[in-house]
């Protein structure tokens, strides 16, 4: 492991364990054994070492998403995918809450990329008829949510303490979104039409 890597690792463990979630530029030399000359050299100062830890943890995240094989039902794969996000959040709380509740200026490029990934599997389950709403607008909701149920869990771990929310808050999102039928099965109105669109569009899309 190349010194770089070695200071990602070494900052994202002091955060971890950082009560007031911050850390000293001095601690992550220490941790790995290098001066501060290497740190400055590497990232310039403490926010481009942040930044470092951020976009080190989104290609962490990112790789799992990219290596996931599609599977025959894209309803399962959407599942997996949010239960795949809370638990990097998990794995990950310090980089996690930095990942996604940036105090830069600029979100990272990464994050439009996890998004365009969920975007991906939903245009999967509008083809099948599986979608009540468009893919985009589905993929807001869905991401909004799952970010949003992670960070509760990482960051007020003592109040979040019901080990099944994700799951309900998952179904319960789902639920509003996605049609238990195809919508060639299904009866008619306004939910089947809608869905039928949605459909369609899928189709030409991926057509």
């Amino acid at each position: 492991m190349d010194v770089r890597t070695q200071m990602l690792e070494a900052a994202e463990k002091l955060l971890d364990a950082s009560p007031t979630r911050d850390i000293a530029t001095r601690a992550v030399c220490d941790a790995v054994g290098v001066g501060a000359p290497v740190l400055y050299r590497l990232f310039g100062d403490k926010n481009g070492l942040l930044k470092a830890v951020v976009d080190y943890g989104f290609d962490r995240y990112l790789a799992t998403k990219r290596e996931a094989e599609p599977s025959s039902d894209p309803v399962a794969d959407l599942r997996n995918g949010w239960d795949t996000h809370v638990a990097f959040a998990l794995a990950h709380p310090a980089v996690y809450r930095l990942m996604y509740s940036p105090a830069f200026s600029e979100v990272p490029d990464a994050a439009g990329e996890a998004l365009d990934l969920l975007r991906a599997v939903l245009v999967r389950c509008a083809a099948t008829g599986a979608l009540r709403v468009e893919p985009e607008q589905a993929a807001q909701v869905i991401m909004s949510a799952n970010i949003g149920v992670s960070l509760n869990l990482v960051t007020q771990p003592e109040v979040y303490t019901d080990p099944g929310l994700s799951v309900r808050v998952r179904d319960a999102v789902h639920a509003a979104l996605l049609r238990d039928r195809p919508a060639a099965a299904a009866s008619t109105g306004p939910d089947a039409t809608a869905a039928a669109a949605v459909q369609l569009a899928a189709a030409l899309a991926t057509g």
